[in-house]
């Protein structure tokens, strides 16, 4: 039997470091932490999330790895729903990278309220 996006997601995120999208933008401003946003790019040129890079999550490992090998970065993963952003994180994490946190809500709504 298949599970449930959600709950994998639940189950995976027991693991994971996630912030809501107001506190991850402080702390990113704090440490100059890299915010990564993972949906595809038809998905940021509607609504664009300040202050993110694009780097959709079917190519993310490599691109990643490539333009930033230190695994000590911090990196914060942000897509629509959270769900991409937490498959992204564990995905990290396996390669390496140590500083990992996904951003549990839509950071462009925070951004618009605080004119990031």
């Amino acid at each position: 039997m298949l599970k449930p996006i959600p709950e994998l997601v639940a189950e995976a995120r027991q693991t994971l470091r996630c912030l809501k999208a107001e506190d991850a933008m402080v702390e990113q401003k704090e440490n100059h932490g890299l915010i990564i946003d993972v949906r595809e790019p038809e998905e940021v040129a509607q609504t664009p999330a300040p202050e993110s890079i694009n780097i959709p999550r079917g190519v993310l490992e490599m691109k990643v790895s490539a333009n930033y090998p230190h695994p000590e970065q911090p990196i914060y993963i942000h897509c629509a729903s959270g769900a991409r952003a937490t498959f992204a994180a564990e995905q990290l994490q396996r390669v390496g990278y140590t500083n990992v946190t996904v951003i549990t809500c839509p950071i462009d709504t925070v951004c618009d309220e605080q004119n990031c």
